[in-house]
């Protein structure tokens, strides 16, 4: 379940290409998120998807207080208020990558829109609730990292994709835990000394289309590091075959801190 956070009154840092692809991999990767309409919020599970251009698509019955929210709203710009929490999969302390607010107008899906959608869009709306579907065309996203807050330019917004790795991401950091004291044995060899003392944790906590992410952790601190692959990941496959060539191939990729 997605927490509501509070909408910052002033913005801190510069946008980054990394922002927007940040906003579409939580879009993708995040099961649920928090609809926002007229005063009215609800929590939405498994019942949202984002389609090619960056329109975000919900799921909710028009004959609901909150559709009949959405149906009175309908065309107005900033009427509608996302809330998506991307955690880290695992559970480590400091789980929070990101937080992401879009706004913007609903208007109820098309179906004529299924012509221009590629199979991939096709078949996510088709898992959706099979309820009244309303698309949501942002007019404002801002993303929150570490700290700073940047709103992301639209155009910037819909010209990126989330990362190739996004939706499959926490299987395979699953698969890697269970194999964990197997992981850390052989990722020692990679970390200063200290990292593999006793009493420290070591977790793979991130993986995407250029690394994987392992964090160490202590009663008091953490202290993320950085393992490259050695080409960018595009797809499954890719991603299978860079995890396994990474740790006999350590010593030529030095870790660098994340």
């Amino acid at each position: 379940m997605t927490a509501q956070s509070e909408r910052p009154s002033a913005l801190v840092g510069e946008w980054s290409p990394s922002d927007a692809v940040a906003v579409r991999s939580a879009l993708a990767a995040c099961t649920s998120l928090r609809l926002e309409v007229g005063g009215t919020a609800a929590d939405l599970i498994d019942a949202h998807t984002a389609l090619a251009d960056g329109t975000v698509v919900v799921a909710v019955d028009a004959m609901t207080p909150l559709g009949g929210l959405l149906v009175a709203a309908r065309g107005a710009g900033g009427a509608v208020r996302l809330d998506l929490t991307h955690l880290v999969p695992v559970p480590v302390r400091a789980r929070v990558r990101a937080r992401v607010t879009v706004t913007g107008r609903v208007r109820r899906f098309d179906p004529a829109a299924l012509d221009s959608c590629d199979d991939d869009a096709v078949t996510a709306l088709l898992n959706l609730p099979p309820v009244a579907l309303w698309t949501v065309e942002p007019d404002g996203v801002q993303v929150q990292r570490q700290g700073a807050v940047v709103e992301v330019p639209i155009a910037a917004y819909r010209a990126a994709g989330p990362d190739p790795v996004a939706t499959v991401e926490a299987a395979h950091l699953a698969r890697l835990s269970r194999q964990h004291p197997h992981i850390v044995r052989r990722f020692a060899a990679l970390m200063d000394p200290e990292l593999t003392a006793a009493g420290v944790r070591l977790v793979p906590v991130a993986v995407d289309a250029d690394g994987l992410t392992l964090r160490a952790e202590t009663t008091h601190r953490h202290r993320d590091i950085r393992l490259p692959f050695r080409v960018r990941v595009s797809d499954e496959a890719t991603l299978d075959r860079e995890l396994r060539r990474l740790v006999p191939d350590a010593d030529s990729h030095p870790h660098r801190e994340a």
